[in-house]
């Protein structure tokens, strides 16, 4: 798997171009995050807490996703505290419309069900959204806010 950090830095960039705005695309960074990212893929891969699942293609990756697992404070909405997260599940455009998408994000739920989670949140695209709902995924009651620093 560490020889697919290339590759999934390249779809995991797809991902942000094809979502284009300043947010995704912000005019100016600092670095490279792509640099930062390979690192930290490197440091993850290891981790029990995530799970990258990918797809081949004729040359590179067609698609990948990435999971993780966080253990959160409980409540009455989420009793054991364990929440995962998919982030990133994206296809190459070369390979799309053939149901890689559906069928990692199938393993990624039969994963987050063995590490116990009791929610799995993610973040859609209008392209990805129609995918999600099919899986059962629903709108989060709580409102998203964010900040930068």
């Amino acid at each position: 798997m560490p020889d697919d950090i290339p590759e999934l830095v390249r779809l995991r960039a797809l991902l942000f171009e094809d979502r284009g705005g300043d947010y995704f695309s912000p005019a100016a960074t600092p670095g490279d995050w792509r640099h930062d990212l390979a690192a930290v893929l490197a440091a993850k891969l290891a981790s029990k807490s995530v799970r990258v699942l990918v797809v081949d293609g004729d040359r590179g990756l067609a698609a990948c996703a990435i999971g993780t697992v966080e253990h959160w404070f409980p409540g009455p909405h989420n009793r054991n505290g364990r929440v995962g997260h998919v982030i990133g599940v994206v296809t190459d455009p070369a390979y799309r419309r053939r149901g890689h998408s559906r069928a990692i994000m199938r393993a990624l739920l039969d994963w987050f069900r063995e590490q116990g989670a009791s929610r799995v949140d993610l973040y859609a695209s209008d392209d990805g959204a129609p995918l999600y709902r099919a899986l059962g995924f629903v709108d989060h009651p709580d409102p998203a806010l964010y900040r930068r620093p």
